[in-house]
């Protein structure tokens, strides 16, 4: 079959053959680097990926994804459902009240983020149902002020279902300095735990409860409670379903008060990824090195070539064919072996730990137990393309050296 003489001797100069096995040696061990550098980069941030999906789906199956509030107490939370329903990205929509304070108990205090809600259908909107590790979120009862509790939350306090502890929350008064503390006891009947900072932040009472503390009449909330098909789309939607309402109500979204941290997992992913993107920019550009010897071993051939006929076109394609292959060999082997390990990174971990009987990740100390993993393709073809173009960009210099080769220099000096 024809191939063109560029094609032809670049991809033998990448093959062992006698006194070439020195330089085959180095090309070999410049394909293995970068295939090194593409492998690290797919696992990290596959792993990475996967840390920022369990964050999300924790912290935001916890938080509303979205919020229609009043400007007043709503007296009846079901016409606001209803009306946020009937826009098709909204797939639930409870009635929900929220308030800050600080938790008292034995002398040590902790703020807390009190929500107030309706056990029954908090399920639509909650992944707290899933995780309550005590008691249970339906002895919420009205009027006896029970409060389910963060797992964080309890082992500070040391609390178990049945104790006791007091909430304090500001109340507007006529007092000099505006602002009173208003004390209410509840009663632990619940205790959460969703591996998230939020169960140390985060306490949950039912909404008549709420209404009484905050002075409203029992069936009163403060908001809506929406949850919405896509994630990103909530700040749109929410504003679409506060308009429809009216000028009495307002949107609110995750991004206002989750937003900072998952910008931080962001930008964290980014510069880790430009990290690791000069390891492989280091093993790529290790093909200039090896290229350079190349040339410089080959230059009697380079002569030759030249004095039958081959253009300086064709020398310089040569040596860009041989790199690329190097290149692309070395990309391939790296994006194959970094995809197979990103599948199993996590089953890999925990075969470590059963061997090892050692916990690398303790769930006393990581929110996240385990090493959890998601490859993305559009990062793995990142990653790839990435790797080619470096190392296509590696061989233009050393094919240009060689191309400016003289033959009689080059001969005489053989």
């Amino acid at each position: 079959m024809f191939r063109p003489l560029s094609i032809f001797i670049g991809t033998r100069y990448t093959r062992a053959k006698r006194r070439n096995r020195f330089v085959s040696f180095i090309s070999m061990t410049s394909m293995i680097g970068l295939a090194l550098g593409v492998l690290a980069m797919i696992v990290v941030l596959s792993v990475m990926n996967g840390f920022q999906r369990e964050m999300s789906n924790r912290i935001l199956g916890m938080v509303p994804h979205a919020t229609i509030i009043g400007a007043k107490p709503i007296d009846d939370w079901r016409p606001v459902a209803e009306a946020a329903l009937k826009n098709p990205e909204v797939t639930a929509a409870v009635p929900f009240t929220e308030m800050d304070g600080m938790l008292s108990f034995k002398g040590s205090m902790q703020p807390i983020q009190i929500s107030g809600i309706d056990p029954a259908q908090e399920g639509k909107v909650s992944i707290v149902t899933r995780h309550i590790v005590q008691g249970s979120l339906e002895d919420l009862k009205p009027g006896e002020f029970g409060v389910v509790l963060g797992d964080i939350t309890a082992r500070r306090f040391r609390l178990t279902v049945g104790d006791k502890i007091t909430l304090i929350v500001p109340e507007a008064s006529t007092a000099p300095g505006g602002i009173t503390p208003r004390l209410q006891r509840l009663n632990v009947v619940g205790i959460f735990k969703v591996g998230a900072e939020l169960d140390g932040t985060m306490g949950l009472i039912h909404m008549a409860d709420a209404a009484a503390i905050a002075h409203w009449e029992p069936n009163q909330v403060q908001s809506v409670r929406l949850a919405v098909k896509d994630l990103y789309a909530a700040p749109q939607v929410s504003q679409q379903v506060a308009a429809g309402l009216g000028a009495g109500y307002k949107a609110d979204d995750w991004t206002h008060t989750q937003g900072s941290l998952f910008s931080a997992m962001k930008m964290e992913k980014t510069m880790i990824g430009l990290l690791l993107l000069m390891i492989v920019a280091v093993a790529a550009f290790n093909i200039i090195a090896t290229l350079i010897m190349v040339v410089n071993d080959k230059g009697a051939d380079i002569a030759i070539l030249r004095t039958i006929g081959a253009t300086p076109r064709q020398i310089m394609a040569i040596f860009m064919v041989q790199g690329t292959v190097i290149g692309i060999v070395g990309t391939l082997i790296g994006g194959v072996l970094g995809v197979i390990a990103a599948l199993n990174v996590s089953e890999l971990v925990g075969w470590v730990e059963r061997v090892s009987g050692q916990h690398i990740f303790s769930s006393d100390v990581y929110f996240v137990s385990n090493l959890p993993s998601e490859l993305q393709g559009g990062d793995v073809a990142l990653i790839c393309g990435a790797g080619f173009v470096l190392s296509f960009l590696a061989t233009l210099y050393p094919a240009y050296r060689a191309a400016q080769i003289q033959p009689a220099h080059a001969l005489r000096y053989s």
